[in-house]
């Protein structure tokens, strides 16, 4: 039976990696037999320039009753004077709640032949391999009450809830445990439990569930202190699990560790597995339409897919590899020029990594 992938492009340079996308799903299907349903929406700035909404109703239903959500990117500044319900992070945040996307899967890689473009030493980097999990639905960016309002002296200020309930922190502290096992059995849980509340409980929380795991080792750093140690020691971590908005600064750190934003892949599931892939990158809208973005983290995303949401490990595997061996050839989109090889553009990155995927298919 067909899988059905919902595939939003979005703003900014996501069209141009998701297109990359595409010719990577055509070659699984055409060279490996797997058989995909693709449908094609808007979520963004684009569907507010089309629907007047950042998140239309056609696009959530859509994404309800696909197997599989392919997104590229949101936002710019082209939309930053909307109001905020309006927006295109708002789409963005929208869907994952309406989808029950709790956990957020980023790795961070950092491969050999990129290692010189890390701004860390190659010494600190080489080898890096992390998974953040981040808890993606709860926390400040959805608590409420929030909002900006106007103080009995007449000034105005912004204010947000930071809020977690119990069984929030243990679903997303059981995969973090969960992902260590099929790895090398570390979890540091991520907090600020010396000065936020919720975050004590947070750690209460991760301890009173890691004696379930009695394989897996857990330890605690307060959010300040794992900046730093992702900067001078990285390659202590293992997984890393954390809060909503610490996860969201930390795995932008980790990724940077890498060489290249660009390369880096995610994943939002739910409890039942179905998931929605995207680049970490964002909509880069100063380099959009000039063919020069990096679709590597796109097609990784896509072996994310196969892995936690098809049950295509075997494929999943296939593409990384052939990641790998574009990256062996020696061919850098603009963002991985600082690695050394040859420049190529979007859709030659793409294509190369099609071929050698097919490749990988013994001509079949």
């Amino acid at each position: 039976m067909a899988k059905t992938i919902l595939c939003l492009p979005g703003d900014g340079i996501g069209p141009e990696v998701t297109a990359e996308a595409m010719k990577l799903l055509e070659c699984l299907g055409n060279d490996f037999g797997l058989s995909l349903r693709i449908e094609q929406g808007s979520v963004g700035g684009s569907a507010y320039d089309q629907h007047g909404v950042p998140l239309p109703d056609a696009t959530l239903e859509a994404a309800r009753g696909a197997d599989a959500v392919l997104l590229g990117a949101v936002g710019g500044p082209k939309w930053e004077a909307l109001p905020y319900e309006s927006r295109p992070e708002r789409g963005l945040l929208a869907l994952r709640a309406e989808l029950q996307l709790f956990a957020n899967l980023r790795p961070a890689v950092t491969y050999s032949q990129l290692a010189d473009a890390s701004s860390l030493k190659t010494e600190l980097v080489s080898g890096l391999d992390i998974m953040i999990v981040r808890e993606l639905t709860g926390g400040i960016y959805f608590g409420q009450p929030r909002g900006v309002r106007t103080a009995d002296n007449g000034e105005r200020e912004g204010y947000n809830t930071l809020v977690y309930r119990e069984s929030e922190i243990e679903r997303i502290v059981r995969v973090a445990f969960d992902v260590a096992r099929k790895r090398n059995r570390r979890v540091c849980s991520v907090d600020k439990a010396n000065v936020l509340e919720a975050t004590e409980l947070w750690r209460e929380v991760a301890t009173s569930t890691a004696k379930e795991y009695s394989d897996v080792e857990l330890t605690h750093l307060y959010v300040d202190n794992a900046a730093m140690q992702l900067v001078c020691r990285p390659k202590q971590f293992d997984v890393i699990v954390t809060t909503n908005m610490f996860g969201d600064i930390l795995s932008d750190i980790a990724a940077m560790l890498t060489g290249s934003i660009g390369m880096l892949p995610s994943a939002s599931l739910a409890a039942d597995g179905k998931g929605m892939y995207e680049p970490i990158h964002g909509s880069a809208p100063d380099i959009a339409g000039q063919g020069v973005a990096n679709p590597l983290a796109t097609l990784l995303s896509v072996a994310m897919m196969l892995r936690y949401s098809l049950d295509e490990e075997r494929l999943a595997g296939l593409v990384e590899t052939a990641v790998e061996r574009v990256l062996d050839s020696g061919l850098r989109t603009a963002d991985l020029v600082n690695a050394g090889g040859r420049s190529v553009s979007t859709a030659q990155m793409g294509d190369a990594v099609v071929s050698a995927l097919r490749d990988l298919s013994g001509g079949s």
